[in-house]
């Protein structure tokens, strides 16, 4: 018996000696194990895992129109008064940006546009149905509202504070790749390119001053969050250039629209519902023409004369009279009532907006600032 409590006592001391000398070496590997995870994480793994909870998958029904039925044999006014127009139903997505913690969003104006039913998709599956939608098609920045509270928001950068060469990432949900694992696709590149200037890119739509980027950008990105190294968000990706009309892939030429404007846009969504953009100068004229520039004296045949100014307009107030002939609005030159318009818009000019003109009055040129009116 006592030889057997010996051999007892001894499993259970070397049973202890094991587990004393297993909990350092585990405690080791485990280390180990986390010290090479730490190791492979870098400022842009950061950057991901510190926005990615804010970006947003958007899934939109729109309606479009669709033929009448017979529409190609019978004349379509005639057949308008039998069969009423038919619409189908077309699906679409995008990406977006949770900007509060009580459930807005920013994306994309071309995202939501004409949408008869708007889905909002978070990390981890959970669906909103937007009840609100505000919208500046002009600078393509649209603001949702769903009912929810308690939502992750991440840091907005200062997109008048960036390098070229410097790393960018773009978040979204490039192709629907979104509702896969309910987690938004990161793409790596650089910051290619800053104050890229397009106009008017189409029509109703202007792009100025955009943050170009080869990360990756693809149907679907729209409206999701450009990111840098430090997990600021800088910009919202908006639009790619492509080889061709057949192709609609990434060449890694991509833009995104700066976020220092998309803060501004927003602010004026949520405070009003929408951007002024209903200016009123009280303005008429018509472009010079030869008889017009030799009677004046104008030393070339170019700018706007002014015909008519509405008593107690913009332009009556800023001083401006028959005969004026408008040169240059902010630094560029004006020949027609439409070069004036463009200008307008590309700056995204509002109500209460200044204009400085260069006008042409009694064989001198001169300035003149004028204030966008209602």
């Amino acid at each position: 018996m006592k030889g057997a409590q010996r051999d007892s006592n001894s499993g259970r001391s070397l049973v202890w000696a094991t587990l004393v000398w297993l909990l350092p070496v585990t405690l080791l590997l485990s280390q180990a194990r986390e010290n090479l995870a730490r190791s492979r994480e870098t400022a842009i793994t950061r950057a991901i895992e510190m926005v990615s909870p804010a970006v947003a998958g958007i899934n939109v029904i729109k309606l479009q129109k669709g033929p009448r039925p017979y529409g190609l044999l019978f004349d379509d006014t005639i057949w308008s008064t039998i069969f009423p127009e038919t619409y189908r139903r077309v699906k679409s997505l995008g990406s977006g940006l949770v900007l509060s913690s009580d459930g807005y969003i920013v994306t994309n104006a071309h995202v939501v546009e004409h949408a008869a039913e708007v889905i909002v998709t978070l990390p981890g599956g959970a669906e909103y149905e937007v009840r609100n939608i505000f919208q500046d098609p002009l600078s393509d920045i649209a603001l949702l509202k769903i009912d929810a509270q308690g939502l992750p928001m991440v840091k907005l950068g200062d997109s008048d504070d960036l390098m070229i060469g410097e790393w960018a990432v773009a978040l979204g949900n490039p192709l629907g790749l979104f509702d896969v694992n309910m987690q938004p696709t990161a793409t790596l590149g650089i910051i290619s390119g800053l104050h890229m200037d397009f106009g008017h890119k189409e029509p109703g739509r202007v792009y100025q001053d955009m943050i170009q980027t080869d990360a990756s950008i693809n149907p679907g990105n729209s409206g999701g969050p450009l990111v840098n190294a430090d997990g600021e968000v800088i910009g919202i990706n908006s639009f790619i250039f492509t080889e061709g009309a057949y192709s609609a892939g990434s060449i890694g030429i991509g833009f995104a629209i700066p976020i220092n404007r998309v803060r501004e846009i927003v602010e004026e969504l949520k405070t009003k519902g929408r951007v002024d953009r209903d200016i009123r100068t009280g303005l008429h004229g018509r472009p010079v023409d030869r008889a017009t520039q030799r009677y004046l004296g104008l030393p070339e045949r170019r700018g706007l004369m002014i015909t008519i100014v509405e008593e107690g307009s913009p332009g009556d107030r800023a001083g401006l009279r028959p005969g004026d002939i408008i040169l240059e609005t902010n630094g560029r030159p004006v020949h027609t009532g439409l070069d004036f318009r463009y200008i307008v818009e590309e700056d995204l000019l509002k109500a209460g907006d200044k204009l400085q003109m260069k006008i042409w009055r009694d064989g001198e040129e001169m300035v003149i600032t004028m204030e966008l009116g209602r």
